[in-house]
């Protein structure tokens, strides 16, 4: 009776969290780069119950779960919609040909390089950029964007061309260009927010994905990519949840109700 108590509860815990998963996914789905986070369940391992009785032998009733957990979410890299902008300032990062990951079958992603305030170099699909007061193109969150030098570009005006391969041209001379970094392993990356990622816990740096003949890409100024987040979708997987979630709780009321019987009832002296 006990185990049933963890069992439905462990639904309900599951169930809170892709909650906490697919709110978040919704509230970012009008944030340029932002890719939404996926979710499975797993079941506990079962447990195998027998039924003990008189004789040596021991009948096998068979396999028992013990409940449900949230496997960790991971991001989805697909691409989303491109939205022309017409600014300058603006340029989607579209992966093109990127090998398949042989280990999880999952193909690799591509982003954009950038230095944050204290120095450390993380990786976003955001766009979404500006000129700093020192002609350095900078994040809307204020995090500058790398060269292939690994050193913030450098800009004399907004008044810039960026080509397919990234380099960025002024008055008809290069003057910079994009390192693009590449991930091989996609469960490797983790987010920090703002569309911002880092590779594995310790930051590790990826490699650039330039010059390498497996890999694809472009770049188009004037456009942004946008969450490829589906409100559609992800409303009706929310509203599934909470219904999982209340049939949990129902479970539950039902195993309370019927411990206070076996509490007040057996046992008892008329």
């Amino acid at each position: 009776m006990l185990r049933g108590y963890y069992t439905a509860a462990s639904g309900m815990l599951a169930q809170m969290q892709r909650q906490q998963v697919l709110t978040n996914n919704i509230a970012n789905a009008n944030t340029p780069g932002y890719k939404a986070d996926e979710t499975s369940m797993r079941s506990f391992k079962n447990v195998l119950i027998d039924r003990l009785g008189t004789t040596s032998m021991n009948k096998t009733l068979g396999p028992l779960s013990t409940g449900v957990y949230l496997q960790e979410g991971i991001p989805d890299f697909s691409l989303g919609p491109l939205t022309e902008t017409g600014k300058a300032t603006d340029v989607a990062l579209v992966p093109g040909q990127v090998p398949t990951n042989q280990n999880t079958g999952l193909p690799g992603t591509l982003f954009l390089s950038v230095q944050l305030a204290d120095g450390t170099v993380h990786y976003t699909r955001n766009g979404n950029l500006a000129v700093d007061a020192l002609g350095r193109l900078e994040t809307s969150d204020g995090n500058l964007l790398l060269g292939t030098d690994d050193q913030p570009i450098t800009v004399n005006s907004e008044d810039f061309q960026v080509a397919a391969d990234g380099r960025i041209y002024e008055n008809g001379q290069v003057t910079g260009q994009l390192n693009i970094a590449y991930a091989q392993d996609v469960t490797q990356m983790v987010k920090e927010g703002n569309g911002l990622y880092k590779a594995g816990n310790n930051g590790d740096l990826l490699p650039s994905a330039i010059g390498n003949p497996q890999i694809s890409y472009s770049i188009k100024q004037g456009f942004l990519e946008q969450s490829n987040v589906s409100p559609e979708e992800a409303m009706t997987d929310l509203m599934n949840t909470y219904r999982s979630f209340q049939a949990n709780q129902q479970v539950l009321k039902a195993y309370d109700e019927s411990m206070q019987l076996v509490a007040n009832k057996v046992g008892q002296v008329d």
